[in-house]
């Protein structure tokens, strides 16, 4: 990191020591692992802007580029907006907002504050972008409009999720439903998208609305492609000499639940196993940003794996309540 950038970090961290420990010496080894706590949160910040930026910019492209100018619409809240826009003369980036909005609140409630605010500010971006950048149109070609329309808005939807937000609010109203019905989050997304494209085809056409199911489809497999899956719910191993400090991180920090199992590493320095403790975790994919954040606050080199979990019964999945902490 930038020699100036680690000076100015290495007085917040000695500030924020003194204060806390007011009349005690700060020493070196105090302050080290707080400013590398800031280096990677800043890193990760950095990096999770940059797939929220060019997420903006290609889902932008797919509506302004192909869809908005041929009165297409697509599945979830774009959707939603597109076909307002249809029936309305509200600007596309208004309704954006304001059809995104219970998405981003209900966010706030089951995920966490961090993420709905980049969501904000992600789908805040999206609506400048609508209204001020001009796209050429593309092509008039139907086909063409549903098919690389639904890839370019997919690839904009999977790069914001990348960085930890979203920029279709109905993922989350799926995760939210998915836990309350017992539901998988792409039964949910189903029936929410199957309501839009019903009212699609009575208020514009049939033909439209079949086009509408041909965009959602490419933009679903382009999300896939981008973010491994829509699947709820990720399954997070980690192995780790600091396995104490990330048990704390994960149960207080986070509030998540984890499991530790007793095993054995096989090829010590010397050849010999030995013995390691290993976490194993649950969280949805919407939080995987923040938690190889934390991860790489306390190892860097801590080895993670990650794997889709089809089905869940039984166990601790949601984050825990505040007033069970101790």
């Amino acid at each position: 990191m930038n020699p100036l950038i680690s000076k100015i970090l290495v007085d917040v961290a000695r500030k924020r020591l003194e204060k806390k420990h007011v009349g005690a010496t700060v020493t070196k080894k105090q302050i080290d692992p707080l400013v590398k706590s800031f280096e990677v949160e800043i890193s990760h910040a950095v990096k999770e802007f940059v797939f929220i930026i060019i997420g903006v910019f290609s889902a932008g492209f797919g509506l302004k580029g192909f869809l908005l100018p041929n009165n297409f619409i697509d599945g979830g809240a774009t959707g939603i907006s597109l076909l307002l826009r249809n029936v309305t003369s509200i600007q596309l980036g208004i309704l954006l907002i304001i059809v995104n909005s219970p998405f981003i609140f209900l966010a706030s409630k089951t995920i966490g504050n961090k993420f709905a605010l980049k969501s904000i500010v992600a789908i805040a971006l999206l609506a400048i972008v609508v209204h001020f950048v001009n796209y050429p149109t593309i092509t008039e070609d139907k086909l063409l409009i549903a098919v690389f329309g639904g890839f370019f808005l997919g690839l904009g939807i999977g790069l914001s999720m990348r960085g930890g937000s979203v920029i279709d609010g109905t993922e989350v109203l799926a995760i939210y439903l998915g836990r309350k019905l017992s539901l998988t989050i792409g039964d949910v997304l189903l029936l929410i998208n199957i309501v839009i494209f019903s009212v699609g085809a009575y208020v514009l056409s049939m033909e439209i609305a079949l086009y509408a199911i041909l965009t959602y489809l490419s933009a679903a497999k382009t999300v896939d492609f981008v973010v491994d899956g829509v699947e709820e719910y990720v399954g997070v191993t980690i192995i780790s000499e600091q396995h104490e400090k990330l048990r704390i991180m994960l149960t207080q920090n986070l509030r998540r639940a984890c499991t530790i199992y007793a095993g054995k590493g096989g090829y010590g320095t010397k050849g010999e196993s030995y013995d390691k403790d290993i976490i194993y975790t649950i969280v949805t994919r919407l939080e995987l940003a923040k938690l190889q954040t934390e991860i790489d606050k306390i190892d860097e080199n801590a080895f993670v794996i990650m794997g889709v979990v089809k089905d869940l019964k039984g166990g601790m999945i949601k984050k825990k309540p505040l007033q069970d902490q101790h």
